[in-house]
């Protein structure tokens, strides 16, 4: 075999897998949900009694972003959260710490009013492999979202959480 066939042989099979990646890929993804969100409220209304709690307090911090490449993030945090003494939080101060946030980040898909978050990581090893599947609604500047109703990784009870964001004017 020349050289030439040689280079001409490792040249298509170099192309054939770049185009086989680019078959494998997820379509971009679309939409006015596309962009970085900073939260305003979180409300969790329990399903037995219609009792509603804001778990993070009246002015949590956050912020949500959906990427064109099918990724997203969330992170909250509770208002008021107290900085450990120390470089080196203890036991308590971890476990306050931990108490008071979200955090997980994976793809997401959409379904008419549905957005289901396929996390690849978490805050919470129990959600890493799930689906969290939440319904939203945009109006103008506001995301709205609701989760499913579902068992509190906080107290155990049916709740379903209703989220509101506020979007991050890009540069």
């Amino acid at each position: 075999m020349t050289q030439a066939t040689k280079a001409s042989i490792a040249t298509g099979l170099l192309l054939l897998s770049g185009s086989g990646a680019a078959l494998c890929q997820q379509p971009p993804c679309a939409g006015p949900q596309l962009g970085t969100w900073k939260l305003l409220s979180v409300t969790f209304e329990y399903q037995d009694t219609g009792q509603k709690t804001e778990p993070y307090g009246a002015h949590p911090s956050g912020y949500l972003s959906y990427g064109a490449d099918c990724r997203m993030y969330a992170i909250i945090v509770s208002e008021g959260r107290k900085a450990p003494a120390g470089d080196v939080p203890s036991g308590a101060e971890q476990a306050g710490l931990y108490s008071g946030m979200v955090a997980y980040a994976g793809t997401y898909t959409i379904d008419g009013d549905k957005v289901s978050h396929h996390v690849d990581i978490s805050w919470n090893q129990a959600w890493t492999g799930t689906t969290q599947v939440r319904q939203f609604r945009i109006i103008g500047d506001r995301l709205h979202i609701r989760s499913l109703p579902a068992r509190s990784f906080q107290d155990g009870r049916v709740i379903s959480a209703a989220l509101e964001w506020m979007r991050v004017p890009s540069h």
